[in-house]
């Protein structure tokens, strides 16, 4: 069955599913390069940047692909724009892992022309795939998916997504890290580099811009595997009940995703927030748990067949 699964996979769009394949290898070279390269830049060994790259564009294409899949009819606009996201991301990787072999940072290096050159080349590659993925998930909004539950989770996965990319530009439009030839940062109120959660590298310390944008970005996958979970165990469901609790689960992921990152441009770290940020969480979670349960409540009752 996995061997099946996998074929399919492959023919998926090639472009988008070779990419993940070479991710994946360079996933494993990162790896390595982590447990014998004893170099450590910002806090963490020099190949964790590459790897966590790596790692987050297996993920990603594999979801676009499999979405791409999805489409009643072919759609060339989503075809090239999957191969456009392709290109962005090989040259975001040859950037990242290019200076880790130099030694150096890759984001919000200007400290030669040559760093200052291939940050402003990596800022434009990402502008670039925030258009192709807003091309993508024009068409699929657009085409008819048949499984409706799974066309909310599609579409507003690809939408908090965008929402995700955009939580990112206060990492460069608003950091002002004084200093010399840094031009941005991931922390607010400490230097980057400090104190952090294990492997993911989250400030401990200050605020950390970065758990927004992973929150925001993985929506890709956490709606349609909500979308799934519902389909199969909640077989007492009716279709428009699962639309409406995928509505209500999006608008409380874009709000946890804003959430985050307001907590974090404040200088709170995650797991230390105060009384404000707790009382905002706590009213999303109210907020989300009572929209859930009216939906619940008022769900189609299956019709009772009498017999004879």
């Amino acid at each position: 069955m996995t061997t099946s699964v996998l074929r399919r996979a492959a023919h998926w769009h090639r472009p988008l599913m070779l990419f993940v394949a070479a991710m994946a290898v360079l996933a494993v070279v990162a790896a390595v390069g982590v447990l014998t390269d004893p170099r450590v830049l910002t806090g963490v060994p020099i190949w964790l940047k590459p790897l966590k790259f790596a790692i987050s564009f297996v993920v990603y294409g594999t979801t676009l692909a499999w979405m791409l899949s999805l489409l009643a009819r072919r759609s060339r606009a989503a075809e090239w724009a999957g191969t456009v996201v392709v290109a962005t991301g090989v040259v975001e990787m040859v950037i990242i892992v290019g200076q880790v072999l130099r030694g150096t940072t890759s984001h919000f290096n200007e400290t030669t022309p040559l760093n200052a050159a291939l940050w402003r080349t990596m800022g434009m590659a990402i502008m670039v795939l925030f258009v192709a993925h807003l091309v993508i998930g024009i068409v699929v909004v657009r085409q008819r998916i048949a499984d409706r539950p799974g066309r909310y989770a599609v579409g507003l996965g690809l939408g908090l997504t965008l929402l995700g990319m955009l939580v990112a530009i206060p990492m460069v439009a608003g950091a002002d890290t004084g200093i010399d030839g840094v031009a941005g940062a991931h922390s607010v109120g400490v230097a980057d580099g400090g104190p952090g959660l294990p492997l993911v590298g989250w400030s401990t310390t200050g605020g950390d811009l970065r758990i927004g944008h992973f929150v925001g970005l993985h929506a890709l996958q956490a709606l349609p595997l909500l979308a799934i979970l519902l389909s199969r165990w909640g077989t007492r469901l009716d279709e428009a009940t699962r639309v409406r609790l995928l509505v209500v689960a999006g608008v409380a992921y874009g709000a946890l995703t804003v959430l985050f990152t307001w907590q974090a441009l404040r200088g709170q770290p995650l797991l230390r927030p105060d009384a404000l940020t707790l009382s905002v969480a706590a009213a999303l979670l109210a907020g989300t748990a009572t929209a859930a349960g009216v939906v619940l409540a008022r769900r189609r009752r299956p019709e009772l067949v009498l017999a004879a």
